[in-house]
């Protein structure tokens, strides 16, 4: 009998899209017993976003979460979701930071590596797929379904030969944002089943309210392994309930085999979990079938959104999925995943800001537009790309060909803070929080952050309120802080909900009020002095709120018009600051790590 294989995904992608990747450890070990008893084909436990988010908000070592969940669940494959060559992370990685990922993963306890592409560039999945072969662990190739003038079933067709030949033990369907429908999906699966030995799984979101009709039409196709989500953290953004396919398909050919009522107390234990998470509920999170139209996926709008309240503009929302299209079409028509949706994302929102597209430019698309991603699925606008780029040569070999081996530079770059192998690929995947981490578990400070409001004999009495409004630019915004991290120097985390989305904020102290009892007048704590107002032609500024990166020059300096000065973050892109003329640098008013306004200077240069 064609039994169909459940993969659940309610450990790594199900919390990942509705609760912002959230769920800790210690509600997971509780329930692993049961999950362990059901007869899954796998569950996904880590990769994505977790390991991003346990070091930076749980404050937990993602390995040790493997190694806890790799012994509280011995009788069941445990999957992953693995980024090609950009492993965890947003950047290429050398062939021997791949390798020496993938071994520690799988000696940690991984058995199944999803690995896939932003681009659908198979070069980028070589190396990962040989390493886990190496391992002896089931390797799963991966095509990241996406539509477009450029992308149709038998080019899937041609990649799933590809990946075949390379040594996947498995096909995957990647429908990332819920495009796909019951027909296409039809037709999909039965051109790769015809095409290919090893079997195929489809992994659909439910973002479109079509996910269980795509899978019922998958297995009509001859798929027979699905993913699926435990009810509690299923539809939306996140995939089909695992108890409805069971259901649906239960008495029939395809017969699950699985328990629906031990299924359903699962359910159960994390309907109640999941309140323990309530603040970091989205309202994103439900069917969205506007990703039929604008291919942007449902976790993709809620960053989005975040990215346009911080500048105070979420009024321009429809205005930027509007341009998604447009620039996705620039660029060749990446599909819409980690890290090109991102790409695409960051660089529509600052083309609607600054009022003239691609006036401002982030790193990240510069480098995605010089090939070192990988190859574009389709041509890219060559007009876009000189602006963006000038002369800069396109390369078109693989883009970790250009990469030295990293392992031992990163090892000497962290030193004695690390104590394993993995602590180096810690700090390898996500350098800044990496090393923050590391030091906090040097020093005994790993504190998550709060899940509940923060309680009163946190901040001391009538010093500051703990909810308030903000009226910035003409908009209000609801603010209830939750909780505060340990201070550094100057600086200090603030874990706080703004209209009810979850935010860290990093408040540097340049001023201070002393509050003393016996005093008639708070007293004023000089801390730095304030840059002052853009006002000259040698005046650097940033279009937008950001994070300085670098300083790439030095008082004295003389700079070329165009030539780079800074390096600023925001919404998780770096951007390149040019000189707005040639001259000399007389003064600098920033250094790294410091936040920065659109109107002020950070670095005067006098004209020669």
């Amino acid at each position: 009998m064609p039994r169909v294989h459940i993969t659940d995904t309610v450990l790594r992608d199900g919390h990942q899209s509705l609760i912002a990747t959230r769920m800790r450890t210690e509600d997971m070990l509780p329930i692993c017993s049961q999950l362990d008893q059901i007869g899954y084909w796998s569950l996904e436990v880590w990769g994505g976003a977790t390991f991003d988010a346990c070091i930076r908000f749980l404050k937990e070592d993602p390995w040790e979460r493997l190694k806890k969940l790799r012994e509280a669940l011995p009788n069941t494959r445990l999957q992953m979701l693995l980024r090609g060559q950009n492993l965890l992370g947003y950047r290429h990685y050398s062939d021997d930071v791949v390798r020496a990922f993938v071994d520690r993963a799988a000696d940690n306890g991984m058995d199944v590596f999803r690995v896939f592409d932003a681009l659908n560039d198979t070069r980028n999945l070589r190396t990962a797929t040989e390493a886990v072969r190496k391992a002896g662990k089931h390797a799963q190739g991966t095509i990241c379904y996406t539509t477009s003038p450029v992308h149709d079933i038998p080019q899937f067709v041609s990649m799933a030969r590809e990946l075949e030949d390379m040594g996947s033990d498995s096909i995957a369907i990647k429908d990332m944002a819920g495009l796909l429908t019951p027909n296409d999906t039809f037709d999909l699966v039965t051109a790769l089943n015809a095409a290919v030995k090893v079997p195929v799984h489809v992994h659909s979101h439910a973002t479109a309210g079509l996910a269980e009709m795509c899978q019922f039409k998958a297995i009509e196709a001859g798929c027979r392994h699905i993913d699926t989500a435990i009810s509690a953290f299923a539809g939306g953004t996140s995939h089909a309930p695992t108890e409805s396919m069971v259901a649906a398909l239960r008495g029939t050919e395809h017969d699950t085999g699985l328990d629906l009522v031990k299924l359903q107390e699962i359910g159960f234990y994390f309907y109640e979990v999941r309140k323990k998470y309530h603040r970091f509920e989205s309202e994103f999170t439900g069917v969205d079938t506007r990703v039929q139209v604008n291919q942007v996926p449902g976790g993709m709008i809620s960053n989005l959104a975040n990215q346009l309240r911080e500048q105070g503009a979420l009024d321009k929302m429809n205005a930027v999925l509007t341009e998604i299209p447009q620039v996705r079409a620039d660029m060749g028509y990446p599909p819409l995943v980690t890290p090109t949706s991102q790409i695409v994302g960051t660089q529509s929102v600052i083309n609607v800001l600054s009022g003239k597209r691609y006036q401002t430019v982030t790193n990240e698309t510069k480098l995605y537009l010089e090939g070192r991603y990988g190859r574009a699925p389709g041509p890219v606008n060559s007009v876009i790309r000189r602006l963006a780029i000038g002369n800069h040569d396109i390369i078109d070999e693989r883009p970790a060909d250009l990469l030295p081996d990293e392992m031992d530079t990163l090892a000497k770059e962290i030193g004695e803070l690390a104590e394993s192998p993995e602590d180096v690929l810690s700090y390898a995947m996500f350098p800044e929080v990496g090393r923050d981490f590391l030091e906090a578990r040097r020093d005994g400070k790993l504190v998550p952050e709060p899940l509940e409001p923060i309680s009163q004999d946190q901040v001391r009495e009538g010093v500051a309120a703990t909810e308030f409004n903000v009226t910035l630019h003409g908009e209000t915004y609801h603010i209830q802080l939750r909780g505060t991290g340990h201070r550094g120097t100057d600086k200090r985390p603030f874990y706080m909900t703004v209209d009810g989305m979850p935010e860290e904020v990093i408040v540097e102290a340049l001023d201070e009020i002393s509050l003393e009892e016996e005093s008639d007048a708070p007293r004023k704590v000089h801390r730095g002095s304030k840059r002052p107002k853009a006002q000259k032609a040698g005046d650097v500024t940033t279009s937008m709120p950001g994070t300085i990166v670098d300083v790439l020059v030095k008082e004295g300096e003389h700079v070329d018009a165009g030539a780079a000065v800074l390096v600023t973050e925001a919404m998780k892109m770096e951007t390149e600051i040019q000189a707005p003329i040639t001259g000399t640098v007389s003064a600098i008013h920033v250094q790294k790590g410091d936040s920065v306004n659109p109107d002020e200077a950070l670095i005067e240069i006098d004209a020669s």
